[in-house]
């Protein structure tokens, strides 16, 4: 192999290198549902494992690093709950059913037409250190129209009308990820959960405006929220359409993280066919000599 192809090739695999490392870098992703609206509050977390799920989509392959959600600590006797009664916080995806769920379904519930699936596809908390979080109280003392605790029960009674107003201490969640998580470009479910200590004391996820509003993210499809908890999984409600007759809610939360580079994935790859065509036609050169 000559001088001059030696240099090229070296040339073409420092480029390559670097394009990869770009690759990587990718531009920033921001995802927002907004803020909370006061319509209503949803329990996720605590007694009878209650989880409120939202949908997002991705356009790209993603990579998510962390984001955010918003709710209320509430106490049984209207009591401020504080910061120090969060015990542990956790966050799930799931994918749109049928996905990693059981066919046909159970029947328990109106319908599980995009819903979230049956189970989880990645599970984080800060129990085992996969995610860090920190909470804030941005505005103090915050009140919702309505709110579903309790009221999460199969067909034919699932239409309970929600359980009524709830006033409580907002608080604001950030969370990170210990290991980035990647994401194929798609739909899924968002649904993250608050462990509190005190006896009675419940999180709330706050609901934002449906559809999307500024400072959201819009996004179409945007499905509902929807809830279960343990006597009705692996079953879902919609917290609007099948619980309290109100809505479609969104819940409040956002994502952040990075999207990788199209064409610098392509411009590797251009440059590894670059070297290997150099590679073969060296043979051929040898043999006509």
């Amino acid at each position: 192999m000559g001088v001059r192809h030696c240099v090229f090739l070296g040339t073409m695999a420092v480029a390559a290198v670097g394009l990869s490392s770009a690759a990587f870098a990718g531009q920033p992703f921001f995802f927002s549902t907004g803020d909370p609206d006061g319509k209503i509050a949803t329990a996720s977390g605590g007694a009878n494992e209650p989880e409120t799920g939202d949908d997002f989509v991705l356009a790209n392959q993603t990579r998510l690093i962390g984001g955010s959600f918003t709710g209320l600590l509430t106490g049984p006797t209207g009591a401020a709950v504080p910061l120090s009664s969060i015990a542990s916080v956790g966050v799930e995806f799931y994918r749109v059913f049928p996905a990693d769920s059981n066919q046909p379904p159970s029947g328990k519930v109106p319908t599980r037409m995009n819903s979230p699936s049956d189970v989880a596809f990645a599970e984080f908390t800060t129990t085992d250190s996969s995610l860090s979080a920190s909470a804030s109280i941005p505005v103090g003392s915050f009140s919702v129209l309505n709110s579903v605790v309790n009221g999460i029960n199969p067909s034919p009674g699932q239409f309970t009308g929600g359980e009524g107003p709830v006033t409580g201490q907002e608080v604001h969640i950030n969370f990170t990820f210990t290991t980035p998580e990647d994401l194929a470009a798609g739909q899924y479910f968002f649904v993250p959960s608050v462990e509190l200590s005190g006896n009675g004391d419940t999180f709330l996820w706050l609901s934002a405006p449906k559809p999307i509003v500024a400072p959201g993210t819009p996004f179409n499809p945007d499905l509902q929220t929807w809830i279960r908890n343990e006597p009705l999984q692996p079953d879902w409600l919609r917290v609007g359409t099948d619980i309290t007759h109100q809505g479609p809610f969104n819940a409040a939360f956002t994502l952040v993280g990075t999207i990788p580079e199209p064409t610098s994935w392509a411009m590797m790859i251009l440059g590894f066919g670059a070297m290997g065509a150099v590679l073969r036609r060296r043979p051929r050169a040898a043999l006509s000599a």
